[in-house]
């Protein structure tokens, strides 16, 4: 079983699985598609757009390996943001290639696709709000009389 390494094994903060550790002696869960109903909950919803965001920024478009990733995360996805490109393609199989269908995964999830954000963030020269035309003192500390920017006390 390949482990796609750098990719998050679970949602920050909850216990979402993203990963697998090991392959099942059985062999591998099987993928089936599942119905994403309107009702969901909202953190449902926030597991899904996070593990979208973890498969573009790790793949993009480029064909992968199933390998470690968590069947029941693919179940969500499979048949629409996540198609397979093996023919015939076996849901059980821990070698399966898949991709992502750019175009219905941008318009499931346009945020993750929205220009100048990853994961959700802003951008990193963007991280106190403030915009630089505003900066007067020209140091990117306007208003906050030079603090450090970490929030730490310097040493």
């Amino acid at each position: 079983m390949v482990k796609h390494r750098g990719f998050p094994g679970r949602m920050p903060g909850t216990d979402f699985q993203f990963t697998i550790r090991r392959a099942a002696k059985e062999g591998a869960s099987r993928i089936l598609r599942r119905e994403r109903y309107a009702d969901r909950r909202a953190v449902d919803r926030a597991a899904d757009r996070a593990f979208m965001t973890a498969l573009w920024e790790h793949f993009g478009e480029e064909p992968f390996v199933r390998g470690n990733l968590d069947a029941g995360r693919l179940s969500w996805l499979i048949g629409r943001e996540v198609v397979a490109v093996d023919d015939p393609f076996d849901p059980q199989d821990y070698n399966a290639l898949m991709r992502v269908d750019r175009a219905v995964a941008e318009a499931s999830f346009p945020e993750i696709f929205a220009e100048n954000t990853a994961m959700g963030w802003r951008d990193e020269d963007d991280w106190d709000g403030v915009d630089d035309a505003d900066d007067t003192a020209g140091d990117g500390d306007a208003g906050r009389g030079g603090s450090n920017r970490g929030g730490r006390a310097s040493a």
